[in-house]
C-alpha cells in the first residue's frame, strides 16, 4: 500500500511525504515544495500501517532545518517581520 501527502509547515513550507509499505519494511520520502532534494528512509521490520504523524515523525530533524538558500531564508524572515 502507497500513501502521499502534503503538509504545510509552520513555517509556510509546503512537504510532500510519501509511504510505501513494503513486505516487512516501508520506504518513506519527503520532499520540500521548489526543492530539489528528496530526504528518503528505509525501515525494515516497520510497524505497517505507519501513520502519517509517524511518517513525518522521521524527517523532523531534517525539516527543521534552516533552508540552506538564503534567498528563502531572507523571504521567511520578511514573512515573520510582516505577520508580527
Amino acid at each position: 500500500m502507497s500513501d502521499e501527502w502534503i503538509k504545510t509547515l509552520a513555517d509556510r513550507r509546503r512537504v510532500k511525504f510519501t509511504n510505501q509499505e513494503l513486505d516487512e519494511s516501508a520506504f518513506l520520502t519527503a520532499q520540500v515544495e521548489g526543492n530539489k532534494v528528496v530526504y528518503s528512509i528505509v525501515l525494515s521490520n516497520a510497524k505497517n500501517p505507519l501513520s502519517r504523524e509517524e511518517v513525518e515523525n522521521h524527517f523532523e530533524d531534517e525539516l527543521s532545518k534552516v533552508s540552506p538558500n538564503p534567498k528563502l531564508s531572507l523571504l521567511r524572515a520578511s514573512r515573520q517581520r510582516q505577520e508580527r
